[in-house]
């Protein structure tokens, strides 16, 4: 089975129509480990069109906040800002969902997703020393993980914690994840990518060939940042788009 595994989407819908075009015909069923909205000019969009493709999706920490599950007082003010604004573009229905989405992790053919990290759903698992205090519990399996916005990962076994390394400009990029071993692997962002390549970022997952595909997809950056600003959400949303910081 082929898999298109999607991450922190944050409601940018051109960026994910970029990804579904890229994609298409290259995978039978689509995951998410959350984030559909946050940040972005397109909630409602993208919110919907979740709710009608997506196979399995588990929440994150902004899906929490926009739909008034989450302590706004935890988000810095931008965070907080188009949190609210967010709120208020929703629907009831939409809304509904959102505090619907179950938390992970989620077992699918092969792969457990989470949104932060395994033991904890808003973690942030940047550096090898973030994976070193989980690795006792992952159990040699393969986690596929979100919240950092950082493409790549790590593969964890008994020489200690490696990151996998990808160069901008390099992709797609196939890795083949071994057995007896366990791997950290995070799509990256739709949306909101902050690893200094502003593309789109996504994965494909082959559960017969056990292989993860990293990729990457141009999209109209100028055309969200005008919406963003439109709508009158923080500068800095539009702004950090085109550097993918």
């Amino acid at each position: 089975m082929r898999y298109l595994i999607l991450s922190d989407i944050h409601s940018n819908l051109d960026a994910l129509n970029a990804v579904l075009a890229d994609a298409k015909g290259k995978y039978d069923r689509i995951l998410c480990c959350g984030d559909i909205v946050g940040y972005g000019p397109d909630p409602s969009a993208v919110t919907t069109w979740a709710k009608e493709n997506v196979d399995v999706i588990i929440r994150g920490n902004h899906d929490k906040a926009c739909a008034g599950l989450e302590d706004l007082d935890w988000f810095n003010p931008v965070a907080r800002a188009s949190a609210l604004w967010t709120m208020e573009q929703m629907d009831a229905a939409n809304l509904e969902w959102l505090r619907a989405l179950p938390q992970g992790p989620i077992q699918e053919d092969g792969i457990v997703l989470v949104h932060g990290s395994p033991l904890d759903e808003d973690e942030y698992l940047i550096t090898e020393i973030d994976v070193e205090q989980i690795g006792p519990y992952l159990g040699g399996r393969i986690w596929i993980f979100g919240h950092t916005h950082l493409q790549g990962g790590f593969l964890c076994n008994t020489k200690g914690v490696q990151r996998i390394q990808l160069r901008v400009a390099m992709d797609p990029v196939t890795l083949p994840l071994g057995a007896n071993r366990s791997w950290l692997i995070n799509p990256g962002s739709v949306g909101q990518p902050r690893d200094i390549d502003p593309r789109a970022a996504w994965i494909l997952w082959d559960s017969e060939e056990r292989a993860v595909t990293f990729c990457r997809t141009e999209y109209d950056v100028r055309t969200t940042q005008k919406k963003i600003l439109d709508a009158g959400l923080p500068e800095i949303l539009a702004v950090r788009l085109e550097s993918g910081r």
